[in-house]
């Protein structure tokens, strides 16, 4: 009788692959947790300890690491002298480990994780068994992922496993391996060091593209174990996702990440927010994006930090739009968009996990920074004018400056009652955005008499400051940190604008 032993921590799909197993006649050890999950499913499991005639110690640190499991796991069926020893020791082999690992990644994500939570969820006897099982997996087949439990019961139904598959499952654990070490030496790296000496990272393809940013480029979608990442993406109907959804997804997402409290909507055009706003519902923060620019918004990616209803889907139903997301949908906004075939509807997971990195390709290599995470404190901030800013000011430049977090520099992003009005990126010039988001504002009849102003980086110079305050900008919000500081505060005096200064960049190249 064939034995699997399956231990793990993500209990998604174990109880219906280990029932699987037993009606295909095997047999399932199991460790603690695990086993008790299986019993509950009324599935009959061999608790580990009976093999190795040991109990769990140290707390759980110790289950598996023993003889009669490992040389279960890496004896060579075609050898007589492995099949002997194992014999001799009443070794009964394993032939198939289904682990994954302590959920090291998703604990450092928590901000309120501690060095021993960290600690205490690095896995020991989980990469263990997998390398053994990967390791012999002409015999034992190695399973890391519960998404591939169907696939394994449907393999074996169909008879003997071909070598080449069984290789496949072996490179998928090592690769996972070796990501989950990279992870945990990044996080044990002391940050007065800086980032990691090397890096390793670990990809897995999901998903082949048609194309990439063009025709004539290869592509497809490969993801990390990375928590709250593009491998917990859903695709709920619609076409297949292009290269560019993907980019404007990821976008979408970042931009509405600013506003974790209210509901957020912003429009994405070439991973640039052509809308964003916020308000006291989904429906209403989709309607003041969108006016934003109705022009642009036409093929945008729409994304959301709600959950988004029938009534929003409804709001949406005379535009063209490539792609909405969001972290859910009700059902009946899920049967509204059926009408809308083409349209492409994705959840997606907000956020990102704390210390992650962001990896730019340049030729030859790669730049490696911290992601950026937006900071809504309010420390350091100052008032740098005459006039301090009024409450409604103040309301509208909190707004803008989460907003400019997500425009491309040099950003600009004119604002009135917690939406924007004129949005002004790419530019070669700050005093060019300016304009441009000026210009925009205008040709959506939007005044920006009265609107406020932020700014991702520094004014370098004070025309910038007169150009908006001749279009009626009355408030502004940026990091500072310029040699003519004094220059430009000074222009905002004389049109008796407010200035406040938020010591931060928010630089997005």
């Amino acid at each position: 009788m064939p034995r699997a032993l399956i231990s793990v921590s993500d209990k998604r799909g174990v109880v219906e692959f280990a029932r699987g197993l037993v009606e295909l006649g095997w047999e399932v050890v199991s460790t603690g947790g695990t086993a008790a999950t299986l019993r509950d499913g009324a599935v009959p499991v061999i608790e580990v300890e009976r093999l190795t005639g040991f109990p769990e110690l140290l707390d759980g640190r110790v289950k598996t690491l023993h003889p009669m499991v490992h040389a279960a796991l890496l004896a060579r069926r075609d050898l007589a002298t492995h099949r002997s020893a194992l014999e001799k020791h009443g070794i009964i082999p394993i032939d198939l480990v289904a682990v994954n690992l302590y959920p090291f990644r998703l604990t450092i994500s928590r901000q309120d994780a501690s060095l021993e939570d960290a600690i205490e969820n690095i896995d020991v006897g989980g990469p263990s068994m997998l390398r053994s099982a990967a390791k012999n997996y002409e015999s034992v087949l190695p399973v890391v992922d519960p998404t591939d439990y169907p696939d394994v019961l449907a393999l074996l139904r169909a008879g003997p496993i071909d070598a080449e598959v069984r290789r496949e499952f072996s490179a998928k654990v090592f690769a996972h391996t070796a990501d989950y070490d990279a992870a945990i030496a990044a996080y044990l790296t002391p940050k007065a060091e800086g980032l990691p000496s090397r890096i390793g990272v670990t990809m897995e393809k999901v998903q082949s593209l048609r194309y990439g940013e063009n025709p004539e480029q290869r592509a497809a979608l490969y993801v990390t174990e990375e928590p709250r990442g593009m491998r917990d993406l859903t695709q709920r109907q619609g076409k297949e996702l292009s290269f560019n959804n993907l980019m404007d997804i990821d976008a979408a997402m970042s931009t509405v990440a600013c506003w974790m409290t209210r509901p957020a909507c912003a429009l994405i055009k070439h991973t640039t927010p052509c809308g964003v706003a916020v308000a006291t519902s989904a429906v209403e923060a989709f309607r003041k994006a969108r006016s934003t620019d109705p022009v642009s918004a036409f093929g945008s990616v729409i994304g959301f930090n709600t959950v988004v209803d029938r009534a929003t889907a409804l709001a949406m139903s005379d535009l063209f739009v490539e792609v909405v997301v969001a972290p859910s949908f009700h059902a009946e906004a899920l049967e509204t968009f059926a009408a809308k075939k083409q349209l492409r509807v994705v959840e997606l997971p907000l956020g990102a996990g704390a210390g992650a990195l962001d990896f730019k390709r340049v030729r030859g290599g790669f730049l490696v920074q911290d992601q950026f995470q937006f900071n809504a404190t309010e420390q350091g901030w100052k008032v740098a004018t005459q006039r301090p800013p009024s409450e409604s000011e103040w309301n509208d430049l909190r707004f803008a400056w989460a907003a400019v977090a997500a425009v491309k520099s040099n950003a600009i992003v004119l604002a009135r009652e917690e939406m924007a009005i004129g949005i002004g990126a790419g530019q070669m010039s700050r005093v060019d955005s300016v304009f441009l988001a000026v210009h925009k504002a205008r040709q959506q009849k939007h005044d920006p008499a009265g609107s406020v102003l932020s700014s991702d980086a520094f004014f370098p110079f004070a025309d910038g400051v007169e150009l908006a305050a001749e279009a009626g900008v009355t408030a502004m919000i940026q990091p500072g940190g310029s040699v003519r500081d004094s220059e430009v505060v000074a222009a905002a005096d004389r049109h008796g604008v407010t200035m406040v200064m938020t010591g931060r960049r928010q630089f997005r190249h």
